[in-house]
């Protein structure tokens, strides 16, 4: 059920990850996701979310101003 709107019909999709940092702006494309049908609220699974953290702790170490990557490409 959508936090927002109480609506209880969700979809998969992909979305787009910004974090705005201090110092820098990460964006991670194609991030899966499920999307609710009416207000378009975006949530991501634990296992997600956790990858997600794991990608911009990474890319801070990394980035200088701005850091784009996609989800399905594995930063080392």
């Amino acid at each position: 059920m959508c936090f927002y709107c109480k609506n209880e019909t969700m979809r998969s999709a992909v979305t787009t990850h910004v974090v705005t940092l201090e110092n820098c702006v990460i964006i991670v494309k194609n991030v899966p996701c499920e999307e609710c049908e009416q207000c378009g609220e975006k949530y991501y699974s634990d296992e997600v979310a956790e990858e997600l953290d794991r990608i911009v702790s990474k890319a801070r170490e990394l980035a200088s101003e701005v850091f784009v990557t996609d989800y399905n490409k594995k930063i080392a």
